[in-house]
């Protein structure tokens, strides 16, 4: 149930009264000197939702199971050496997820 902000016409009083919907019509209808103000709503930014250690350590858990997924780069563990490689593919153009495979070819000859 919300909050409502009424003033009386008579003496300019404003109050505040909580109250459902219909309680505010029907209170409005008995009482024709009083009229509901329409106030500013405060806003509260955020969700005010936290995430709690168990829930980052099941993320941590799936970014090092999937280390090329977004959520590896988001909250996923890296040592210095992995930073630096990734770091160096990706500065010569290499796709993530590639380079495994990379590894593996033969080089050729023609190559």
């Amino acid at each position: 149930m919300p909050l409502y902000t009424f003033m009386n016409k008579d003496t300019d009083e404003t109050f505040t009264e909580f109250m459902s919907m219909s309680q505010r019509e029907e209170y409005l209808s008995q009482n024709p000197n009083i009229t509901q103000q329409i106030v500013k709503v405060n806003m509260i930014s955020g969700s005010g939702m936290k995430n709690d250690s168990g829930w980052k350590e099941n993320l941590s858990r799936i970014a090092e199971a999937h280390p090329t997924s977004a959520l590896a780069d988001q909250v996923g563990r890296k040592t210095t050496k992995e930073r630096n490689t990734l770091n160096a593919l990706e500065k010569h153009g290499v796709r993530r997820g590639t380079y495994s495979n990379l590894k593996e070819k033969p080089m050729s000859a023609n190559d």
